[in-house]
Protein backbone atom coordinates (compact mmCIF):
# COMPACT_ATOMS: atom_id res chain seq x y z
CA UNK A 1 0.00 0.00 0.00
CA UNK A 2 1.20 3.47 -0.78
CA UNK A 3 -0.01 6.96 -0.18
CA UNK A 4 -3.02 8.65 -1.68
CA UNK A 5 -1.08 10.46 -4.38
CA UNK A 6 -1.33 14.28 -4.59
CA UNK A 7 -3.43 14.61 -1.42
CA UNK A 8 -1.96 16.76 1.36
CA UNK A 9 -1.67 14.70 4.53
CA UNK A 10 -2.83 14.81 7.22
CA UNK A 11 -6.08 16.63 6.52
CA UNK A 12 -7.61 19.01 9.01
CA UNK A 13 -9.67 17.09 11.55
CA UNK A 14 -12.95 15.86 10.07
CA UNK A 15 -15.87 16.41 12.44
CA UNK A 16 -19.20 14.61 12.42
CA UNK A 17 -22.14 14.89 14.78
CA UNK A 18 -20.43 12.65 17.37
CA UNK A 19 -16.91 11.91 16.13
CA UNK A 20 -13.62 13.48 15.10
CA UNK A 21 -11.38 11.87 12.48
CA UNK A 22 -7.80 13.06 12.89
CA UNK A 23 -4.16 12.16 12.43
CA UNK A 24 -2.73 9.67 14.97
CA UNK A 25 -0.86 10.97 18.01
CA UNK A 26 1.41 9.39 20.63
CA UNK A 27 -1.51 9.16 23.08
CA UNK A 28 -3.23 6.69 20.69
CA UNK A 29 -0.52 4.01 20.93
CA UNK A 30 -2.26 1.90 23.59
CA UNK A 31 -5.48 1.79 21.56
CA UNK A 32 -3.63 0.83 18.36
CA UNK A 33 -2.07 -2.06 20.30
CA UNK A 34 -5.48 -3.03 21.71
CA UNK A 35 -7.00 -3.05 18.21
CA UNK A 36 -4.22 -5.27 16.84
CA UNK A 37 -4.19 -7.62 19.86
CA UNK A 38 -7.96 -7.99 20.21
CA UNK A 39 -9.31 -11.47 19.41
CA UNK A 40 -12.77 -9.95 18.81
CA UNK A 41 -11.49 -7.31 16.37
CA UNK A 42 -9.41 -9.88 14.48
CA UNK A 43 -11.95 -12.72 14.37
CA UNK A 44 -12.27 -12.27 10.58
CA UNK A 45 -8.78 -10.91 9.92
CA UNK A 46 -6.57 -13.93 10.47
CA UNK A 47 -6.39 -13.63 14.27
CA UNK A 48 -4.82 -11.17 16.70
CA UNK A 49 -1.13 -10.45 17.10
CA UNK A 50 0.62 -11.14 20.42
CA UNK A 51 0.51 -8.09 22.71
CA UNK A 52 4.18 -8.52 23.72
CA UNK A 53 5.21 -8.40 20.04
CA UNK A 54 3.07 -5.29 19.47
CA UNK A 55 4.52 -3.55 22.53
CA UNK A 56 7.97 -3.96 20.96
CA UNK A 57 7.02 -3.13 17.36
CA UNK A 58 4.37 -0.39 17.44
CA UNK A 59 6.11 3.00 17.15
CA UNK A 60 5.66 5.79 19.68
CA UNK A 61 3.29 7.50 17.25
CA UNK A 62 1.55 4.70 15.32
CA UNK A 63 -0.23 5.10 12.02
CA UNK A 64 1.92 7.95 10.73
CA UNK A 65 1.24 7.33 7.06
CA UNK A 66 -1.13 8.87 4.53
CA UNK A 67 -4.55 7.30 4.74
CA UNK A 68 -4.63 6.46 8.47
CA UNK A 69 -7.21 8.37 10.51
CA UNK A 70 -7.98 7.95 14.19
CA UNK A 71 -11.67 7.88 15.08
CA UNK A 72 -12.22 9.78 18.32
CA UNK A 73 -15.32 9.94 20.54
CA UNK A 74 -15.39 12.40 23.44
CA UNK A 75 -11.61 12.84 23.25
CA UNK A 76 -10.76 9.11 23.23
CA UNK A 77 -9.72 6.91 20.31
CA UNK A 78 -12.32 4.21 19.54
CA UNK A 79 -11.03 3.05 16.15
CA UNK A 80 -9.22 3.81 12.95
CA UNK A 81 -10.08 4.31 9.30
CA UNK A 82 -7.62 3.41 6.53
CA UNK A 83 -7.79 4.74 2.98
CA UNK A 84 -4.84 3.39 1.01
CA UNK A 85 -4.13 2.59 -2.61
CA UNK A 86 -3.83 -1.18 -2.97
CA UNK A 87 -0.55 -1.94 -4.71
CA UNK A 88 -0.99 -5.60 -3.78
CA UNK A 89 -4.10 -7.38 -2.58
CA UNK A 90 -5.38 -10.89 -2.04
CA UNK A 91 -7.96 -10.05 -4.73
CA UNK A 92 -6.43 -8.79 -8.01
CA UNK A 93 -9.55 -6.69 -8.80
CA UNK A 94 -8.63 -4.39 -5.89
CA UNK A 95 -5.11 -3.56 -7.11
CA UNK A 96 -4.69 0.09 -8.06
CA UNK A 97 -7.85 1.19 -6.28
CA UNK A 98 -8.29 2.92 -2.94
CA UNK A 99 -9.01 0.30 -0.27
CA UNK A 100 -11.19 1.30 2.71
CA UNK A 101 -10.37 -0.44 5.98
CA UNK A 102 -11.59 0.11 9.51
CA UNK A 103 -11.06 -1.28 12.99
CA UNK A 104 -13.14 -0.37 16.05
CA UNK A 105 -12.84 -1.41 19.67
CA UNK A 106 -15.56 -3.95 20.60
CA UNK A 107 -17.04 -1.49 23.13
CA UNK A 108 -17.78 0.87 20.22
CA UNK A 109 -19.68 -1.71 18.16
CA UNK A 110 -23.41 -1.37 17.58
CA UNK A 111 -23.73 2.41 17.96
CA UNK A 112 -23.37 3.43 14.30
CA UNK A 113 -19.89 4.90 14.78
CA UNK A 114 -18.40 2.88 11.90
CA UNK A 115 -21.06 4.09 9.45
CA UNK A 116 -20.64 7.68 10.65
CA UNK A 117 -16.84 7.60 10.51
CA UNK A 118 -16.58 5.77 7.17
CA UNK A 119 -19.18 8.08 5.58
CA UNK A 120 -17.22 11.14 6.75
CA UNK A 121 -13.93 9.70 5.48
CA UNK A 122 -15.46 8.80 2.11
CA UNK A 123 -17.08 12.25 1.78
CA UNK A 124 -13.70 13.86 2.50
CA UNK A 125 -12.03 11.51 0.00
CA UNK A 126 -14.60 12.34 -2.71
CA UNK A 127 -13.78 16.01 -2.22
CA UNK A 128 -10.00 15.58 -2.66
CA UNK A 129 -9.93 12.78 -5.26
CA UNK A 130 -13.27 12.86 -7.09
CA UNK A 131 -13.79 10.07 -9.59
CA UNK A 132 -11.60 7.54 -7.74
CA UNK A 133 -13.28 4.19 -7.09
CA UNK A 134 -13.04 2.75 -3.58
CA UNK A 135 -13.03 -0.96 -2.71
CA UNK A 136 -13.73 -2.76 0.55
CA UNK A 137 -12.90 -6.38 1.36
CA UNK A 138 -14.44 -8.35 4.20
CA UNK A 139 -15.12 -11.94 5.13
CA UNK A 140 -18.62 -13.03 4.09
CA UNK A 141 -19.13 -14.49 7.59
CA UNK A 142 -18.62 -11.02 9.10
CA UNK A 143 -22.28 -10.01 9.14
CA UNK A 144 -21.63 -6.59 10.70
CA UNK A 145 -19.01 -5.65 8.12
CA UNK A 146 -21.19 -6.90 5.27
CA UNK A 147 -24.06 -4.75 6.59
CA UNK A 148 -21.71 -1.74 6.86
CA UNK A 149 -20.53 -2.23 3.26
CA UNK A 150 -24.14 -2.19 2.05
CA UNK A 151 -24.97 0.96 4.07
CA UNK A 152 -21.94 2.69 2.55
CA UNK A 153 -23.07 1.84 -0.99
CA UNK A 154 -20.55 -0.89 -1.86
CA UNK A 155 -21.71 -3.55 -4.30
CA UNK A 156 -20.14 -6.94 -4.89
CA UNK A 157 -17.34 -7.22 -7.45
CA UNK A 158 -16.22 -10.74 -6.62
CA UNK A 159 -15.53 -13.31 -3.92
CA UNK A 160 -12.16 -14.84 -3.13
CA UNK A 161 -10.45 -16.91 -0.44
CA UNK A 162 -8.08 -15.62 2.24
CA UNK A 163 -7.38 -16.70 5.82
CA UNK A 164 -9.09 -20.02 4.94
CA UNK A 165 -12.45 -18.31 4.45
CA UNK A 166 -14.60 -16.77 1.74
CA UNK A 167 -13.98 -13.04 1.33
CA UNK A 168 -16.14 -10.43 -0.37
CA UNK A 169 -14.84 -7.52 -2.44
CA UNK A 170 -17.17 -4.61 -2.97
CA UNK A 171 -16.74 -1.39 -4.91
CA UNK A 172 -18.30 2.00 -4.40
CA UNK A 173 -18.96 3.86 -7.59
CA UNK A 174 -16.77 6.91 -7.90
CA UNK A 175 -18.34 10.30 -7.29
CA UNK A 176 -17.59 12.54 -10.22
CA UNK A 177 -17.57 16.32 -10.06
CA UNK A 178 -20.68 17.90 -11.52
CA UNK A 179 -20.12 19.76 -14.72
Amino acid sequence: MTELGPVAWPPAPIKTERLVLRAPEARDRAVFIELLASPEVHTYLGGPRPRSELEREVPEVPGQWPGCLVVELDGAMIGEILLRRATEHRCPAAVGKIDLGYLFLPGAWGFGYAVEACTAALDWFDGVLPGEPVVLATQTANVGSMRLAAKLGFTEVERFRAWDAEQWLGMRSPVTPSE
